[in-house]
């Protein structure tokens, strides 16, 4: 018999962590200039952060523990959207990864949003 959980059409613990595994995947081939390095480390540690919040979010005590940490979700990848904005990026492969980051942290954050107003 399986899961509930793995009969869901997409779990969102597996895409914030196939999230985070995109933006890795980019930063290994940024160029190392001192600027980058430093939004760099800032990105991934947003990125992870996105999935790990989610994961306490659905261990969360109360209603009010999971709209917490549901939010923290949102603003995690609000600033990985951010941090993706400013990261030099050079050769058109690299960009579409970037431009392909950028787009699913905008995801991440609509869909925690929503999450957030159905919690209240």
């Amino acid at each position: 018999m399986t899961e509930i959980r793995n009969s869901k059409p997409y779990d969102l613990e597996e895409r914030t962590l196939r999230f985070a595994k995109e933006v890795i995947e980019l930063v290994n081939v940024l160029p190392k200039t001192m600027a980058n390095i430093e939004i760099m480390k800032q990105v991934i540690r947003s990125s992870g952060s996105v999935g790990a919040n989610y994961i306490e979010a659905n261990e969360a005590l109360s209603k009010k523990d999971f709209a917490v940490r549901i939010k923290i979700c949102r603003k995690e990848a609000k600033e990985s959207r951010y941090w993706l904005s400013l990261v030099e990026v050079t050769g058109e492969d690299a960009e579409k990864r970037r431009q392909s980051a950028v787009n699913e942290a905008t995801e991440l954050m609509r869909i925690f949003g929503s999450i957030v107003e159905k919690t209240k």
